[in-house]
């Protein structure tokens, strides 16, 4: 389980499925989702989503990109998806979240810590 999950920490903005997270892990597709649910608290497909958004909440902090162009970065498909991705794990809107949330100047492993989605 932690193969995969480092895995996906790696290559969060690249195309993961759970077949090849599976595979990762050496268990069956059904075995792994189930295990990976009891082990960390949440879905690999929530877990996943999570890092990206994360990394999104870093881009939007501390870079001037479009927030497109940013979903497109983190490995989201659309900018639909990962504005209701990240509204529904955030609370607020990637816009809204870079208007309300300053460039911090302390190490990103503090500010991932402070600022780390709950859901």
């Amino acid at each position: 389980m932690l193969r995969a999950r480092d895995a996906m920490d790696r290559a969060y903005a690249q195309p993961l499925d759970v077949t090849a997270l599976a595979r990762i892990a050496h268990v069956s597709e059904a075995h792994f989702s189930r295990v990976f649910r009891a082990t960390f608290g949440e879905t690999p497909h929530r877990y996943l989503q999570r890092r990206r958004v994360e990394r999104a909440m870093f881009l939007l902090r501390e870079t001037d990109r479009r927030v497109t162009d940013i979903s497109f970065e983190v490995g989201f498909n659309s900018p639909g998806t990962f504005s209701r991705t990240f509204h529904a794990i955030v609370g607020r809107s990637p816009r809204e979240y870079r208007k309300q949330t300053p460039a911090m100047g302390v190490p990103t492993c503090f500010t991932m810590a402070w600022t780390r989605p709950s859901s």
